[in-house]
């Protein structure tokens, strides 16, 4: 994402999210802090059709947005924006990745599960129409050691 497409994301935003759409200057303000974010555009035919974005202050990278328009929902879009924050967040070197999706949006929330997301916490009304957020999260870094205790005299 460039300078250049924050107003065709901008009018994307406000028509995929009425109620909780960005402001156009957070885009700008998102872009201007490169050292810890990262946005990409999907376009098709010069038109740009999904969006995403990223932060990634170690060890903890975050989907801040994800977006498809619906026309194009189900043609593996919104799956290559997130290959690719997942990506980033490989070359960030974070060990998890987080986000909150709609508890009412089953088609994300499927999405993410076919990525190794696991719901781990429920935000109560998250979003400005009461909907709660659903917290997931994927693990990237290493797997966390066994702590379980073991007999005297066995590994």
């Amino acid at each position: 994402m460039t300078a250049a497409d924050i107003p065709a994301v901008h009018e994307l935003e406000r028509r995929l999210f009425p109620v909780d759409a960005w402001p156009l200057q957070m885009f700008s303000a998102e872009l201007a802090q490169a050292a810890t974010r990262h946005y990409v555009v999907a376009e098709l035919a010069g038109r740009i059709v999904g969006y995403a974005g990223l932060m990634c202050i170690r060890p903890i990278a975050d989907v801040q947005t994800i977006a498809v328009v619906p026309e194009q929902e189900g043609k593996g879009i919104g799956s290559a924006l997130l290959t690719e924050l997942i990506r980033e967040s490989l070359l960030r070197r974070a060990d998890d990745v987080l986000l909150e999706v709609r508890a009412d949006n089953p088609r994300a929330q499927q999405l993410y599960r076919r990525y190794g997301f696991e719901q781990i916490h429920v935000r109560p009304r998250y979003y400005r129409d009461g909907v709660d957020a659903l917290i997931m999260r994927l693990r990237l870094g290493a797997p966390e050691p066994d702590t379980t205790p073991t007999e005297a005299g066995r590994p």
